[in-house]
């Protein structure tokens, strides 16, 4: 598995059962509210000191995902897209990356497709049987609940990364080691 994560380059990843528990809650106004974790989001900020590239392909579009992929800096968000494939070959033209370099995290069969494009294929542990049979690694955190935070980590800790990039970050705050 190091050897598949070694040339990881960019973390792509759904949002409904990834970086959510995947409920959709509609408020009276016909707003939809999605419930990130804030592990997921500070590991998302620390892989920007690593140089991970970043992107969202969902299904879907909201309003929600525009605003927490803005606060975090994600580089792509990709919605409304119903072969995730597509997006993430896009994705390796735009970044001139192989197919080796991509890590992708989906949570049930519509994100199968994706599989096929990515080096890396991660599902979260409360995916779809049918995508973890397709999965090289299977998260042990549930979608929306610290498996992206597990993933980035696992990520920059077998690059080597992952001190450089949190001391980074604390450093971004201010705080010095001493």
């Amino acid at each position: 598995m190091d050897n598949k994560i070694a040339d990881i380059r960019l973390l792509a990843m759904d949002v409904d059962g990834v970086l959510t528990s995947g409920d959709i809650i509609y408020a009276d106004n016909a707003i939809e509210v999605k419930v990130f974790n804030i592990h997921d989001g500070l590991a998302l900020a620390l892989s920007k000191n690593a140089g991970l590239l970043t992107a969202i392909i969902t299904g879907r579009s909201s309003s929600a995902i525009e605003r927490r992929a803005a606060e975090l800096k994600i580089d792509d968000v990709i919605q409304d897209v119903k072969l995730k494939s597509l997006a993430v070959k896009s994705l390796c033209a735009k970044y001139s990356l192989d197919k080796k370099n991509i890590a992708f995290v989906g949570d049930d069969i519509n994100d199968i497709p994706a599989f096929s494009e990515a080096g890396f294929r991660i599902a979260v542990a409360n995916a779809s049987d049918d995508l973890k049979l397709k999965a090289d690694y299977v998260t042990s955190k549930h979608g929306g609940k610290g498996a992206i935070r597990e993933v980035i980590e696992l990520i920059l800790r077998t690059q080597g990364k992952w001190d450089t990039a949190m001391n980074a970050f604390l450093q971004q705050l201010g705080y010095t080691n001493e």
